[in-house]
């Protein structure tokens, strides 16, 4: 059957909201489980829009297709939107459901509004019905309404899972079944249910390839005092892993049967679950009077890396440079000889150097691999047919992460492929400034990400100048490259606003994008840690973990303080020192120069 158009997609969804009596059809990004980054079954907004970064909704109504989401994506969304109906609204702030003023605006009192209610978390629901309500509009959650229009969707993919060993986590999976259980002991809880994907991949030591990017399996979980339960597809655990599991004490159940063991279950006792996780159309299936609504007991003891785990993650940060570092050689050589690669030649090289680093999983996510004009599409993703050939000249902005067993990279570097411009070079320094003043941050216990993102950003606002996304992002261990609960940025609650703790590892990556013409960022994970200087061990500061050098060729020099020199000179000798070891003496003399050690 031929694939339908974007707007014979509308088409179809619009028929379907006839029948089923709706005036608008909100369509989101998220999965049963609330993922960012879903299966192909739960790409239901990119299939109807065509818009394909990670965050946006499309609302849908009788006379209006609409796709709404933040400045990272803005650029992207005018060029992927471009051939449809679908209108892009611009989202002033990214945390925001800016949607919803418009439904409320647009539709006359008494329309109804349809979600799927398998795919908002039951929190976000109840926000929702309560303001629309407000506004004289009715939200129905039982409508799946792609399921109708969609007709060559795919199925849930149920592909094996395999063991984490302790060897890699430090931890086994009944220590940590264990740590839960004297939680739900001490509030007198009978259980918790988890829905959330790395929260479960963490807490039993498993991971899978359910998902892109990301070592997850789709499952859901329920820890009781006494017991704990697993809910997956039988397919996808061998026999040997079951066995293991069982000896742990881990009763298996498939992956539909959540809801009836739920009501059957006779737990003495509440049932813990996050509303920010939970579907609002599975908890409003479970009677109020049998639950206790809250955080994630798992995200917080996640959040928090043990020694094995900070050692393996130093280790995946060599790895990483050292495929960085060759296949920023593999550039030069091919500029100087004027073969004259693509941006999907870089990344597709970038991925076979990082897999032939011992205990290489896979990347981390797409590269954003963005020449020129490329770069200031923050979630830039480049595609054969459209890619952006390099020259000698210009900046290139690199965004990429690898997947090994010893943990989750993350890094961007922006590098001159010519003589820089003056302007290039003074926004670099900006926000390598920036960056340099997070990363060198010393701050109390109790500081929280959005009280330290101007540092990152207080030197382009001197100029008039500003990004639209984060400072940072928490990072999993062998898990999602985004992972909270930390983070930094201005947005006053959410991630940024829990208190950094020593082990947590985030990104620290200001940036700044002139439209049309370059982008610039510099990101490396930083790890949270006792200030190594404090007497008293009463302040926090950071470590950086990332390894490999900044471009000197975009630094102006004399926009630098003598203490951001000092970092700068102190922070490439490590580089040098640490990946030197692992290199050809071409490759270690390439670094040498680089470093300028």
């Amino acid at each position: 059957m031929p694939t339908l158009s974007i707007n014979q997609r509308i088409a179809a969804l619009r028929q379907a909201m006839q029948q089923a009596d709706l005036d608008a059809y909100i369509v989101l990004s998220s999965d049963p489980h609330q993922s960012e980054i879903v299966a192909p079954r739960y790409q239901s907004r990119a299939w109807i829009s065509g818009f394909t970064g990670s965050a946006g909704t499309a609302v849908v109504t009788r006379d209006h297709a609409g796709l709404w989401t933040d400045s990272r994506y803005f650029l992207q969304a005018d060029i992927e939107l471009a051939d449809s109906e679908f209108q892009l609204h611009r989202k002033e702030r990214a945390y925001l459901h800016e949607y919803e003023s418009w439904l409320l605006e647009h539709l006359p009192a008494g329309s109804r509004v349809g979600v799927d209610g398998q795919l908002i978390g039951a929190r976000d629901f109840k926000n929702l019905k309560k303001s629309l309500q407000e506004g004289g509009l009715e939200l129905m959650g039982d409508h799946d309404l792609i399921e109708a229009a969609w007709e060559d969707r795919p199925a849930l993919p149920g592909r094996p899972v395999r063991d984490f060993g302790v060897e890699w986590c430090g931890e086994t999976r009944s220590k940590r079944i264990v740590r839960v259980q004297r939680q739900l002991e001490e509030h007198d809880w009978a259980a918790t249910l988890l829905v959330a994907l790395d929260d479960i991949a963490w807490l039993f030591n498993l991971r899978g390839t359910d998902v892109e990017f990301n070592p997850l399996f789709y499952a859901y979980a329920v820890v009781a005092q006494d017991s704990s339960h697993l809910f997956i597809s039988p397919g996808q655990v061998s026999p040997a892993l079951k066995a293991d599991l069982v000896m742990a004490g881990i009763q298996l159940h498939d992956y539909t049967e959540l809801l009836s063991f739920i009501q059957d279950a006779p737990f003495e006792g509440p049932i813990h679950y996050d509303p920010r996780q939970l579907s609002a159309q599975f908890a409003d299936q479970i009677p109020e009077s049998l639950t206790q609504t809250g955080d994630s007991l798992v995200v917080p003891m996640k959040a928090i890396r043990n020694p094995v785990e900070i050692k393996r993650t130093r280790q995946a940060m060599v790895k990483d440079g050292v495929a960085l570092l060759r296949l920023f050689r593999w550039l030069e050589g091919k500029l100087e000889r004027e073969e004259y690669p693509t941006e999907v030649d870089v990344a597709e090289q970038l991925a076979q150097f990082r897999s032939e680093q011992k205990a290489y999983q896979g990347e981390s996510f797409a590269a954003i691999a963005g020449y020129a004009g490329n770069g200031a599409i923050v979630h830039y993703r480049p595609e054969p047919k459209t890619a952006a050939t390099l020259r000698p000249e210009g900046i290139f902005l690199l965004d990429s992460g690898g997947q090994y067993l010893d943990g989750t990279t993350d890094i961007t570097r922006t590098i001159a492929l010519g003589p820089p411009t003056a302007a290039q070079k003074q926004h670099y320094t900006l926000v390598l400034k920036g960056h340099i003043a997070l990363a060198r941050a010393v701050f109390l216990p109790g500081t929280r990400g959005n009280q330290l993102d101007l540092l990152a950003r207080q030197y382009l606002w001197r100029e008039g100048l500003n990004y639209g996304h984060g400072t940072g992002h928490g990072v999993g261990f062998f898990l999602n490259v985004h992972e909270g609960p930390h983070g930094v940025s201005p947005n006053p609650s959410g991630s940024p606003s829990v208190p950094l703790e020593p082990g947590m590892v985030f990104s620290n990556e200001p940036g700044y994008y002139l439209a049309h013409h370059y982008g610039i960022r510099i990101e490396n994970l930083v790890l949270v840690r006792q200030h190594p200087f404090s007497h008293t061990n009463q302040f926090l500061s950071l470590e950086d973990l990332t390894l490999f050098p900044m471009d000197w060729n975009l630094i102006q020099e004399d926009l630098l303080t003598m203490e951001e020199e000092k970092w700068l000179h102190d922070y490439h000798q490590t580089v040098f020192q640490r990946l030197s070891p692992h290199l050809e003496a071409e490759e270690q003399a390439w670094l040498k120069e680089k470093c300028r050690v």
